[in-house]
């Protein structure tokens, strides 16, 4: 589920110890994300600022993130008025899912300026904007939004900021008892009348454009009316008139005060609104919501957060700040909202850019698979043909040895077999159009096209099998790829000759010298380096590695180089080390993965492989499951 206004609460509740840190240096790995790094006298942090369409969030993380050589246009800016500041105040507007971020630094002349940094939260609307805090104008945004974008308001540079619409809806954490039976009372009644379909008095009745324009101007009250009744469904009803009020929430209040609807008995009479008194039955019931309600949310005024994550009643994983009851066996319960966040959302925002990025990949290493796949089936077929050659030169030998016994005409001809044991009879199909001898020289041309073929279609095969298992390779690489792996793909695909260099003529790229690789640190203190692309894998095997180091593949499935560097370790290290090397491979959901495990002394690349491809002897042969959460419980890190 999408953050709401309580998981909002939750995260800035969680950053007030930040207020008075520095914010050290800023980067934005991504189109939509910063990362702000705080450093204060209680310690320091990796502040997550995301304006994902998909996933909007705001934590504190510790997950490893490479950054562009570059830095974008916002991040230099962000640097430009925000680097070095001083944070001065962290809040949430109300109960929505904006926090605002009020940071104090110096400008180029040493005068002091304030800075304000809006964060909205509103999925694919979201954004991050930075104003001047005395003039509210906005310096820039991460994402603008132009006239053409929206006619309500503008995220451009130079313009004064304007809140997004408002919802008009009421703060469920400033609610009384008595105010919130009233409420309900009132769309109860809103609802019954809706639904009866009574007129308005004449004389309030406006018809045409004026009617039209009138009901633009009008601004909603916030009074919970206009959605559904309370007595239908009482969870749509909060969620209608409460901000920040999530259907998860709504939801976990209707259940633990016991129903779902409040009973139809609290129409009166026989169900009509005519004399709009509701019963006392009702008002019990609206009573027993209340309690409910402020059962639910009392914690989150008071800010004692206890966030959990598991799967609802239709298996759908969510989230929440406060407990909840669900069906789930596999609830899991965290210290903070940004380890439940960081924990939910896991690889979800980068997973979802890296198949955007990597869609045309795929998509040309599949057609290229399937070319392969085609041709490999065609050579199959000739060579299935090669393979009658002898054939071919028995039966012209036989024709040239009879001439006398055959003529022009003859569609077949019926000879003895001198190379058959029992001297069978054979019968040797002609064409009727050539003389005998023709017929004897047609099958000897026959005899060498195709002696001379099984060569060529033999190293044809043996290219073709190649080119399958290379495009295998990658397409296993790119499921596990990061987005500074892609590149990595893409610029060896752009030298191996199968795409076009799509980078601008004189700016030639500069390329690293070493990759950046992915370290694990397995359970006894040892570093366990794995090659997630062909770039990397021959940097680890071939130019890393010591020759006493431990080298780990999985046996005849694409998948990671991983190398073990320390000449001494126990079996955990090792199972750790076949545990990611299962892991990133084609096997992943499979168990007993097959792993081999060899020295690096008797790995070596053959002159003229594929990227990444080598042979190797000596090795042993493990089998392991892999085990995603025990992956992920190992400590890593980035290193080039």
């Amino acid at each position: 589920m999408a953050l709401d206004g309580i998981v909002t609460r939750a995260i800035v509740h969680e950053l007030q110890p930040f207020i008075g840190a520095r914010i050290g240096k800023i980067y934005q790995p991504s189109t939509h994300d910063l990362i702000f790094i705080l450093r204060g006298s209680g310690g320091g942090g990796k502040l997550l600022l995301s304006a994902n369409p998909t996933y909007p969030r705001v934590h504190l993380t510790d997950r490893n993130s490479i950054n562009p050589a570059e830095a974008p246009m916002f991040c230099m800016l962000m640097r430009k008025h925000c680097e070095g500041g001083t944070i001065e105040s962290i809040s949430q507007v109300g109960m929505e899912r904006i926090i605002h971020i009020q940071v104090r630094t110096r400008d180029e002349l040493g005068d002091v300026s304030a800075k304000k940094i809006i964060i909205e939260l509103m999925g694919r609307h979201s954004n991050i904007i930075l104003t001047e805090l005395a003039t509210g104008i906005i310096i820039d945004g991460i994402h603008h939004v132009t006239p053409t974008i929206s006619s309500y308001r503008n995220v451009m540079p130079g313009i004064a900021y304007i809140e997004p619409p408002r919802q008009h809806k009421l703060n469920p954490l400033d609610i009384g008892k008595e105010a919130f039976v009233s409420l309900a009372a009132a769309a109860e009644e809103a609802a019954l009348l809706a639904d009866s379909g009574e007129e308005q008095e004449p004389e309030e009745i406006i018809e045409g454009e004026l009617a039209g324009l009138l009901k633009s101007l009008e601004e909603p009250k916030a009074d919970g009316t206009g959605g559904p009744a309370p007595s239908a469904d009482p969870a749509g009803w909060m969620v209608h008139a409460f901000s920040g009020m999530s259907p998860l929430i709504a939801g976990e209040i209707v259940r633990q005060r016991g129903g779902g609807s409040v009973t139809s008995a609290g129409l009166s009479g026989n169900g009509q609104a005519d004399s709009g008194i509701l019963t006392d039955h009702w008002t019990e019931e609206i009573a027993s919501l209340w309690q409910a309600f402020n059962t639910v949310l009392e914690p989150v005024r008071e800010c004692r957060f206890s966030p959990m994550s598991g799967a609802n009643a239709k298996g759908k994983p969510v989230f929440s700040a406060i407990p909840l009851t669900l069906p789930d066996d596999h609830v899991k319960h965290y210290s903070s909202i940004s380890s439940c966040l960081e924990d939910y959302y896991g690889d979800k925002a980068e997973r979802d850019t890296v198949k955007q990025r990597v869609s045309d990949l795929i998509r040309f290493l599949s057609n290229e698979r399937s070319k392969n796949v085609k041709k490999l089936a065609n050579l199959q077929k000739d060579l299935d043909e090669a393979q009658d050659a002898d054939q071919f030169r028995i039966w012209g030998e036989l024709l040239f040895a009879s001439l006398h016994a055959v003529s022009k005409g003859d569609k077949q001809a019926k000879l003895v077999n001198y190379y058959d044991e029992d001297q069978a009879e054979i019968t040797i199909p002609l064409d009727p159009l050539l003389s005998p001898s023709d017929n004897a020289q047609r099958y000897f041309k026959k005899y060498n096209k195709y002696k001379n073929s099984l060569l060529v279609i033999n190293e044809q095969l043996l290219k073709t099998h190649e080119e399958i298992a290379y495009m295998e390779t990658l397409l296993q690489q790119l499921a596990h790829a990061s987005l500074n792996d892609i590149e990595e793909i893409r610029d060896e695909l752009v030298s191996q000759g199968y795409l076009r260099d799509r980078s601008k003529k004189g700016k030639k790229k500069k390329k690293a010298a070493r990759p950046t690789l992915q370290v694990f640190t397995s359970s006894e203190g040892i570093d366990i380096y794995v090659g997630k692309n062909n770039l990397q894998n021959e940097y680890v095997t071939n130019r890393l590695a010591s020759a006493n180091d431990t080298w780990l593949h999985t046996k005849d499935i694409p998948g990671s180089h991983v190398v073990i560097r320390s000449e001494s370790f126990g079996d955990a290290t090792l199972e750790e080390a076949a545990q990611l090397a299962a892991y990133f491979s084609q096997a992943k959901q499979s168990s007993s993965v097959p792993v081999d495990c060899t020295l690096i002394r008797h790995v070596r690349k053959p002159s003229g492989a594929k990227p990444g491809f080598v042979i190797y002897d000596h090795q042993k042969t493990l089998f392991v499951t892999p085990d995603e959460e025990r992956i992920k419980s190992l400590p890593n890190t980035l290193k080039s």
